[in-house]
């Protein structure tokens, strides 16, 4: 499935993969100006159940993989360097192991490669949010507008089912062989303590904690974030 995509700039490709609940319209905004301005072709897709990109929720990453190589294939784009944040991140990190050539350097954050032990009360903590969520006309408003004729509720409940996170996947990386980036915000321990591992589990990875930040970096330093995600793939231009 080709998924609905915005685009801009001219250059170099990168991908930028939206958090789960938000769109490619609705994240990486500062993302998009600062790379653009510097010789790249910002891609922004809204993965399916997102946005304006529909689609059946099952399989789901297995299915998000899928559809974004079916994207990349639709602008003619070979190879570029991607980058997620969350369920966005799980994506980025699967499509560079499913399709290892096609990927130049790889840049992921709140993802965690295992299981963390509590885990259950995280999914209940994130399933009370969705809940309140659901109760404030005014969200729920903004979020029909968001995602058109997609089931948001839906998709966010999925979220919480169980299997839905791919630890099988996200804790396995001997098929990446584009240089790797984890950038964690200090604020999040458990995310920090995934960077560490995820050091451990490839040799060719970075870490960046970047202060005053939590789950959603890129958005809470984007400047930062565009700024040390820049020097990396500049500086990872020699492992390539």
């Amino acid at each position: 499935m080709i998924l609905n995509t915005y685009t801009a700039g001219d250059g170099e490709p990168i991908v930028f993969i939206h958090s789960g609940g938000m769109t490619g319209l609705t994240e990486y905004e500062e993302q998009k100006d600062y790379f653009a301005e510097n010789h790249f072709k910002v891609i922004r897709p809204d993965l399916r159940g997102h946005g304006k990109s529909e689609g059946t929720l099952e399989d789901y990453f297995n299915q998000c993989v899928i559809d974004l190589k079916d994207t990349l294939d639709s602008l003619n784009i070979d190879e570029c360097h991607i980058a997620g944040v969350s369920i966005g991140g799980v994506a980025a990190l699967m499509f560079a192991k499913r399709y290892p050539s096609r990927v130049k350097t790889l840049t992921f954050s709140g993802v965690f490669p295992k299981q963390p032990d509590n885990w259950e009360e995280l999914s209940r903590q994130e399933a009370e949010h969705h809940k309140n969520l659901f109760d404030n006309p005014e969200i729920v408003e903004a979020l029909n507008q968001m995602h058109g004729n997609n089931d948001w509720k839906a998709l966010l409940e999925s979220f919480n089912s169980d299997g839905f996170y791919p630890f099988h996947e996200t804790g396995e990386l001997s098929d990446v062989t584009a240089p790797i980036l984890y950038m964690v915000g200090d604020r999040e321990e458990l995310e920090v303590e995934a960077a560490v591992t995820y050091k451990k589990l490839h040799a060719n990875t970075q870490i960046a904690v970047i202060p005053f930040a939590g789950h959603l970096v890129h958005r809470e330093q984007p400047d930062l974030y565009s700024k040390t995600l820049s020097a990396f793939i500049e500086n990872s231009k020699v492992l390539i």
